[in-house]
């Protein structure tokens, strides 16, 4: 759904747009290093199931924040951020360390979301 895509391969799927925002595909890293976790600032804490998980590192005007975390990336995705937000690289060789990212969007009646809600019985999103 996001307009822009950072770590996409080369002749990889193509986006289909209409959310003004910038992820990075597998920021959370490959299906097996799949987890779940509680999504604070919720009334309960929201569970979260992350199955090769992109991150939105960037939102347009129109594109609100709804959920967020603190991560590093993925050793993976952690050169496509460098050179995404190069400022933020520390030294040289260095990986990209834990940043707050969005994992839960919207715009316009578009919602979206870097976990899998239906795996939960959590009927909040």
């Amino acid at each position: 759904l996001a307009d822009d895509c950072v770590g996409q391969k080369a002749g990889g799927q193509a986006l289909v747009g209409g959310l003004d925002c910038t992820v990075c595909r597998n920021y959370f890293g490959a299906q097996v290093s799949s987890f779940e976790l509680p999504l604070e600032g919720f009334p309960d804490a929201a569970p979260a199931v992350f199955i090769r998980a992109p991150a939105i590192l960037k939102r347009g005007p129109n594109c609100e924040a709804l959920a967020s975390v603190t991560s590093a990336p993925s050793r993976d995705a952690a050169p496509h951020i460098e050179a995404f937000e190069p400022a933020k690289k520390k030294r040289k060789g260095a990986s990209a360390g834990e940043r707050e990212v969005c994992v839960a969007a919207r715009q316009g009646h578009i919602l979206a979301t870097s976990f899998h809600p239906e795996l939960t019985s959590d009927s909040r999103w």
